[in-house]
């Protein structure tokens, strides 16, 4: 049946069980705050990003051009860890924006629990560095994003996790998520009148 066959356009493991708690990753500019934005929406949850468990000491050092250091950011993690429990425990179905570039930092964020998933926003370093060109209003220098492709480690097969390049529109990055989520599909909107 085609439904079956794998989406060309996607990689990894959703899994048919929908996530609890969706973790949209990817380095800056990637898209993270807009498609889990609308991620949220379509799991009739609410949307948070990384950027306000931050430290101001963090937010600082990167507006100075700094890269953080694993140091700096155990704290910022283990406040986001500590959310995402307080999100399953409520029963709240919840998107978060985060980067998670490393293993260790995913695997902190998860801490072994499989109602929480991943969506990798996967695109080359041209692409995102004209987008972050582009952008206004963000504390993450162009700058930085060398440095956040040397960080990244892409999400291994064994991790719970939906690959999508990020040349799609937002509609159809959505979509796919949706379906290797195994969401339920949006519902067309009756006609008005």
């Amino acid at each position: 049946m085609a439904a079956d066959r794998p989406d060309p356009e996607s990689r990894g493991s959703g899994h048919a069980i929908p996530p609890g708690v969706a973790i949209v990753m990817g380095v800056s500019g990637s898209g993270k705050t807009t498609i889990g934005k609308q991620l949220a929406r379509r799991m009739g949850g609410i949307f948070a990003d990384a950027d306000s468990f931050h430290p101001p000491a963090n937010i600082e050092k990167m507006k100075a051009g700094h890269p953080l250091t694993d140091a700096d950011r155990w704290p910022w993690l283990d406040a986001m860890a500590e959310q995402i429990t307080r999100w399953l425990a409520e029963g709240q179905p919840a998107v978060l924006a985060c980067s998670a570039l490393k293993r260790v930092y995913r695997d902190r964020l998860v801490a072994g629990r499989p109602q929480v998933a991943f969506l990798y926003l996967s695109g080359s370093e041209a692409v995102i560095a004209t987008r972050l060109a582009n952008r206004r209003g963000h504390f993450m220098p162009p700058a930085l994003l060398r440095s956040q492709f040397e960080t990244l480690e892409p999400p291994g097969p064994d991790e719970r996790v939906v690959t999508v390049d990020i040349r799609h529109p937002p509609r159809r990055i959505i979509d796919i998520a949706t379906r290797r989520f195994g969401l339920p599909p949006q519902q067309p909107k009756p006609p008005a009148g």
